[in-house]
């Protein structure tokens, strides 16, 4: 069936081509309004050319009929366009392909990631341009989230230079299912996608060891955006500490392997995180007392206890998701870290941390302050930090500075 002239933005009337169109470089998209964002919502999309399909790259026009950069186009997505570069000249899939490989090359050529580890984050979507792709390395296997039909299209060009620039030699596809819909990714488009992969992944990290469930870890299968915290954490912990929402022991093991405390727990809601971390603190040789049970309701128990640590560390799930929910997810924030303050001795150690990108850094801050405030404690903030630099931040996209993590003394 042939396609329509003009894609619909939805339930719009056809938009008419503009004046001078016919000049432009095809296929082409408009926008409405000026924006420097990578993603470019309905109501500033204006008309599309007839040749102009789902995940195509599309040439970019602003609303004065300038060449305003290129990008990703899926008509029916709730976020239709997706530039990936902004400027007058010719952007084409060569580009994009050079993208990829400049994104890989600061991780393994400036960086030098792999002289530390090799469970890092190797595309890090808009952050390097590539809208909807997520890449992270764990060994010889690729993690690899996609969110755009754009990076859908793409992959099975892209997995064979990925391998050979990182060594690497197996995949694991993930598309989550309710975004597959929107974005209509097609899983049967690319066989690898049901390839059989390994289950788990063995990682090293500054000298500790951990092992990467596939099937059953939460986003790529580890936390690989909090290295640089964990390796922080190994020189600035002490005495006894606690590592609240623990997941598969990232923090417990450093505090014991690297800042060689004797005393460690770890607590957390999901009963296969905590047999993971069991598994990871079998991998190095030690012990660390593994608790499943929610987070606050225990703490609430050890207050009652009169329990306090001289290290706490508060590394929760997301807990603010959508805007329609954040009132819910900041008294969540506000009513955890109180909890935790409580259990820090006074001169000990409180490391506090946020992964919604939602709640802003400063916010966060004010939000633990107050909590501190309230239960009759100040906080001398030490450093603020987040992940590490294989995780850019792209200036038009703010808010994927996603990770906040505060270091104070509890006093």
């Amino acid at each position: 069936m042939p396609r329509p002239s003009f894609q619909r933005f939805p339930a719009s009337a056809p938009k008419p081509p503009p004046p001078g169109s016919e000049d432009w470089a095809r296929p082409w998209a408009q926008m409405k309004y000026f924006s420097y964002h990578p993603a470019v919502f309905p109501n500033m999309v204006g008309p599309v050319s007839s040749d102009a399909g789902p995940g195509d790259l599309v040439n970019i026009y602003d609303k004065e009929g300038r060449r305003f950069g290129a990008g990703y186009l899926n008509p029916k997505a709730r976020v239709p366009l997706r530039v990936l570069h902004h400027g007058e000249g010719e952007f084409t899939e060569a580009d994009l392909d050079a993208l990829l490989l400049r994104a890989v090359r600061l991780r393994t050529k400036t960086l030098k990631l792999d002289a530390d580890t090799n469970a890092y984050r190797v595309i890090h979507s808009d952050a390097d341009g590539l809208s909807g792709l997520i890449v992270d390395r764990y060994d010889e296997t690729l993690s690899i989230d996609i969110t755009t039909l754009g990076a859908w299209r793409r992959i099975r060009r892209w997995l064979p230079m990925l391998h050979a620039e990182l060594g690497t030699k197996h995949q694991v596809l993930h598309v989550d299912p309710d975004i597959g819909l929107m974005e209509g990714i097609r899983i049967g488009d690319v066989p690898e996608a049901s390839l059989p992969t390994p289950r788990s992944a063995r990682v090293r990290e500054h000298g500790v060891r951990y092992s990467v469930n596939f099937e059953d870890g939460h986003k790529t299968g580890f936390f690989c955006d909090q290295r640089d915290n964990r390796v922080k954490l190994g020189k600035l912990a002490h005495g006894r500490v606690l590592d609240l929402c623990t997941y598969t022991g990232g923090f417990a093991l450093a505090a014991k392997v690297l800042a060689k405390c004797e005393d460690v727990t770890g607590v957390d809601l999901d009963e296969k995180a905590i047999a993971q971390a069991k598994a990871n603190s079998n991998l190095n040789q030690t012990r660390v007392n593994w608790i499943h049970g929610d987070a606050f309701t225990w703490s609430r128990q050890m207050i009652k206890n009169g329990e306090l640590w001289d290290t706490v560390v508060l590394d929760p799930p997301k807990l603010l998701h959508h805007r329609d929910n954040q009132e819910e997810g900041i008294f969540k924030y506000r009513d955890l870290n109180g909890l935790a303050i409580q259990l820090v001795k006074r001169g000990g150690l409180f490391v506090t941390c946020s992964c919604s990108g939602l709640l802003s850094t400063d916010d966060f801050e004010d939000l633990i302050i107050g909590s501190a405030h309230r239960h009759g404690r100040k906080l001398q903030i030490l450093d603020r930090t987040g992940p590490g630099l294989d995780h850019p931040v792209m200036s038009n996209c703010p808010e994927s500075r996603y990770l906040k993590v505060v270091w104070a003394i509890v006093v």
